[in-house]
Order: C-alpha cells, then sequence, then structure tokens
C-alpha cells in the first residue's frame, strides 16, 4: 500500500476539557492556551508537531474558556493563500442532532466529524493539547501503513508509580495492542507490567527494569474508514475509556513506540516541573532546534532591559525590564516587570497582557502589574498580570499543600498567583 500525500493527513487537537487537574490556572483560558516557557501555549507543541510533520489541516476542538486560544490561533496560524493549509477551532455547538456539550474526547470528534471531513482524506490523527514533545508524525503514518493497521496508538514507558495516570496498553510480539486499561489503581497495576522480551524484541529494553509499563500518549492514527464505522456504530464518548478497549479484536490497532522526552503536564505539579526543566544544562527538551522548532504568536515587543541585577539559570523572554533584582532558576514571560531588590527562586512567572508605566511609583491604594520592590518569591507559579506589592512575602513556609483564596491558591505546596490578582505590599503566603 502506497503512503498518502500529506494533503490528505487531518489532525484533531482535542482541547475542550475543563482542564480541572490544572487549576487555577484554567480558571479563565482552556488546557490548551496556558502559557508554556514565557512566551508559547500548550497548544503551540501538537500544532508546531504538525507543520513540522508537513500536516496542513488541523482542527482544535474547544468548549470551556475557548475566548483567549481562538485569538491565539488566529494570530498565529496563518498559511499562505497556495498552501491549502489551516488551523481551524471548532467549538460545542447546538445542532438538531444535539443540544448538549462534548460528553468526552470522542464525543467530540464525532460531533465534528463532518467538519473534519469536508475533504477527502485517508487518515485523521487525534492528539492531546497537554504535552511537552517533539515527535515526527510522518514516522508514525509509515509505520501505520507498513503495519497494515486500522488504528495506532502511540505508547511510552513509564514506571509504576506513573501508571495510575494514563492509559496503560498491552502489546504482544508483533506491537498488536492486546489489552488497554484507563488509569488502573492499586493493585490493577502489576499485571499490566509489559515482558522485558517483547520491549527487548521491540528495541525499548534499556529502561525497560524502571520503566515497564506502556502508557498511551493520547496519540491515535485511524484510518477515516475506521474512525467513521466507529463513531458511527457506538456512542462511546472516549477514546482511552472506551473506544480503544472495545476496538480490539475487531480491527488490526498496532503500538507505535515513542523513546523520546514526552511529559503530560496536566497537573500543577507536573507543569511547573517541566517549566524549571528546561533550565538544566542538558535539558530533555530544548525549544532551540532548528529544523523542528515550536511555533508561537510574533510579537513587536522590544528587548527585555536588565539593570544591575544578577540572574543565574534564567529563561527571559521578551519585552521585561528587571532592575537591581536577584533571580535564580526562573521562568521569566513576556512583559514581566521585577523592580528593585525583588528576589525570585523556582518561579514561574507568566508576564504580562500589556504595559503599565513601567517607572510608576504606585500610590497607596494601587499595586502595579509585576513584581514589587523587595518581594521575595519563591517554588511559586505567577500567572498574567498579577500584581505582587513591595516587600510581599511568598514562600510558603508553612508548608501548606492545598489551599484556595480569591488571588491565589496552593497545589501540591506550589503556591500560584491567580491571573489579574492583586497581592497588596507587606502580605506573606
Amino acid at each position: 500500500m502506497a503512503i498518502d500525500r500529506w494533503s490528505e493527513m487531518i489532525a484533531v487537537v482535542l482541547g475542550g476539557g475543563r482542564g480541572t487537574r490544572l487549576s487555577p490556572l484554567t480558571t479563565y483560558r482552556s488546557k490548551p492556551a496556558v502559557p508554556l516557557a514565557g512566551k508559547y501555549r500548550l497548544v503551540d507543541v501538537p500544532i508546531s508537531n504538525c507543520i513540522n510533520s508537513g500536516i496542513r489541516r488541523i482542527f482544535v476542538l474547544t468548549q470551556f474558556n475557548s475566548a483567549s486560544l481562538n485569538r491565539h490561533i488566529a494570530n498565529t496560524y496563518k498559511f499562505d493563500d497556495f498552501s491549502g493549509g489551516r488551523v481551524e477551532v471548532l467549538a460545542a455547538e447546538q445542532t438538531p442532532e444535539t443540544e448538549a456539550w462534548f460528553q468526552g474526547t470522542a464525543d467530540a470528534v464525532r460531533r465534528s466529524i463532518k467538519h473534519v471531513t469536508d475533504q477527502p482524506s485517508s487518515h485523521v490523527l487525534i492528539l492531546s493539547g497537554d504535552a511537552l514533545y517533539r515527535q515526527d508524525y510522518q514516522q508514525v503514518l509509515q509505520q501505520h501503513v507498513a503495519d497494515g493497521a486500522d488504528i495506532t496508538v502511540c505508547c511510552k514507558l513509564v514506571s509504576q508509580d506513573q501508571a495510575s495516570d494514563f492509559g496503560i496498553v498491552n502489546i504482544d510480539d508483533q506491537r498488536n495492542v492486546t489489552g488497554f486499561t484507563e488509569k488502573p489503581k492499586g493493585e490493577a497495576i502489576p499485571p499490566l507490567k509489559v515482558d522485558a522480551q517483547v520491549l527487548q524484541r521491540a528495541g525499548l529494553s534499556s529502561d525497560s527494569a524502571n520503566r515497564p509499563y506502556l502508557a498511551s500518549m493520547g496519540i491515535y492514527l485511524f484510518n477515516t474508514s475506521t474512525l467513521l464505522e466507529i463513531l458511527q456504530a457506538s456512542k462511546d464518548e472516549d477514546f482511552g475509556k472506551q473506544i480503544i478497549p472495545a476496538a480490539i479484536g475487531k480491527f488490526t490497532i498496532k503500538a507505535n513506540l515513542f523513546d523520546g522526552y514526552w511529559e503530560d503536564i496536566g497537573t500543577i505539579r507536573a507543569f511547573f516541573q517541566a517549566n524549571l526543566d528546561l533550565l538544566e544544562d542538558n535539558p530533555q527538551f530544548s525549544f532551540f532546534h532548528q529544523t523542528c522548532p515550536i511555533f508561537t504568536h510574533s510579537r513587536l515587543l522590544p528587548s527585555s532591559e536588565v539593570v544591575d541585577s544578577r540572574l543565574s539559570r534564567v529563561m527571559l523572554a521578551e519585552g521585561s525590564m528587571i532592575r537591581n533584582a536577584t533571580i535564580n532558576n526562573c521562568v521569566i514571560g513576556i512583559r514581566s516587570m521585577i523592580r528593585e531588590g525583588a528576589q525570585l527562586d523556582n518561579v514561574v512567572m507568566m508576564g504580562a497582557d500589556y504595559y503599565e508605566d513601567i517607572y510608576c511609583e504606585a500610590p497607596l491604594n494601587r499595586t502595579c502589574v509585576g513584581i514589587g520592590q523587595g518581594a521575595i518569591i519563591k517554588n511559586a507559579i505567577v500567572d498574567k498580570n498579577a500584581r505582587i506589592g513591595d516587600n510581599a512575602i511568598i514562600t510558603n513556609e508553612a508548608g501548606i499543600q492545598d489551599a484556595d483564596t480569591e488571588h491565589y491558591s496552593i497545589k501540591d505546596g506550589i503556591v500560584i498567583i491567580r491571573k489579574n490578582a492583586v497581592i497588596s505590599p507587606g502580605t506573606v503566603i
């Protein structure tokens, strides 16, 4: 069977869920719109992988808090008139058939399929919108076609501690998917371990002792005819919980075994760590990649300005101003204002959507956007447009693991200053 032209390949990025595990970062935005690495959005990762793999027809399915995501995609992904490419947002809509919200990943695709397949396509690639990785989807298609597969599930080795967070896949010697268990718990996990000899034959034996479980990456490649048949014959609402397990034995389902860096960043702890991991000497994932870049919105911002400050292991986005501050192991987002005497350690600061007077000296009843003079912040996420008052201390010295207030939350011991929050001068958190 010949491999189809890439113009006949369609990608669908799933981004419609509430993203509760990433709350409060998802209070005012959808999960794919959450800022990443100072200047990107989570959705930039799967879309960039598609573009780098030659896929030019990309749909993003959204439902909750989609305004900022729609704006970002419209401002970022503009193909020329001759490429025939587009990135299109498909939001949940009322139709004569249904008036309900999307009920799951498969339901979202089912209810959008008439838009997705309005032009002929041989394959549909289903992608999640909350992982950091770089993958060549052309290789996935080549293996899919060579295998004679109806469905391909992309998989990654994980440890036993991680297994409960993913759909766990079992395979045989020929990489046929023989089992799929969504987020197993407790005693259900050990029997799902993949045999070491099977992994060795698949070329994944190097770390099988520490990571003996195959986790679904939430990436599924379907023959278009297979996807249509399944969605029309079933009312199942979720790919991982229902569609894939039910298809085993009825269709040829193969595993594509991915051995590169892949990190699910659907929780606050994972999101925080994934950002800080970018600061390592030799990070497992780097945005400095010439042939497979991660694309994002091109902003007309001035160069960042750093005056009389000490920066150690800092990722600094454009349009920022730092004055007489000490910053260690931090990701600093666009238009960040960090004022005199501030100290930041292990902070992911998302920056701002606009500028105030960068030299502003706030009156007693007003705190400027950014970090105030003398503020001390450790192990925290500062969302966009937050105002941290002078001499505020945000260090969670009490070691609180979980809390929720109007202006900040604590998840897994990490303090998250909410978007547009105001932390008064002298506040101690």
